[in-house]
């Protein structure tokens, strides 16, 4: 209840930051997470807000010391450091991931992202996935839930960065009902030999 009340003020403060009402569901976080494992290596979470994808990371037998949470709220961060103190846990915009060092230099085998996207501008949008692959193994998959009835990363935009998007199951059991996708590149090419600038045309809907 505690926690509820918290993620609920939290959304009062800002809510398109939050975009929730509530926390993620124990259905969600389980869906989201389903694909990975102990085996997966290092795993960066964006927005985690009040730990629910952590929590089932850990269950999953993610190590904390294998976990980088990356989480703008402050209220949540300072929270998230208190209750996974072996987790690297960085208040920072999930934008500007590609400038810091997580795993120091080993690359992260997943992403499991609670952030807001419909909500963001596409160039903000295209900061946070490109800073996300930028971190992650060739073969690598970013986890995006979402409450609308498509991938909230438009095609177009998928297809700037060459990614691809797959629905992996929805539940109903959440507040609201929400989807799952998981976004991989096209080809695995390590992100660091693509070259991109802020300048490029950005495609919008």
């Amino acid at each position: 209840m505690a926690e509820t009340l918290g993620f609920f003020q939290a959304w009062l403060k800002n809510p398109l930051r939050v975009a929730a009402i509530a926390p993620s569901s124990r259905s969600l976080a389980n869906l989201i997470t389903s694909e990975i494992s102990r085996d997966t290596g290092p795993v960066i979470e964006l927005g985690p807000g009040t730990g629910a994808f952590t929590r089932a990371l850990i269950a999953r037998g993610v190590r904390q010391e294998d976990l980088a949470l990356i989480e703008f709220g402050s209220e949540f961060a300072a929270a998230l450091h208190f209750h996974y103190p072996r987790a690297r846990t960085l208040w920072m915009d999930a934008a500007r991931l590609r400038a810091v060092d997580l795993f120091d230099g080993r690359a992260a085998g997943a992403v499991v992202s609670g952030l807001p996207l419909l909500s963001m501008p596409p160039r903000k949008v295209i900061a946070i996935l490109t800073g996300a692959f930028r971190k992650m193994e060739p073969d690598g998959a970013l986890y995006q839930f979402t409450y609308g009835p498509r991938c909230p990363v438009s095609l177009r935009l998928l297809d700037h960065l060459g990614l691809e998007a797959e629905r992996i199951g929805g539940t109903l059991a959440n507040l609201p009902p929400a989807a799952v996708y998981r976004i991989r590149r096209r080809h695995p090419i390590p992100f660091h030999f693509v070259r991109f600038s802020s300048r490029q045309h950005v495609p919008v809907e």
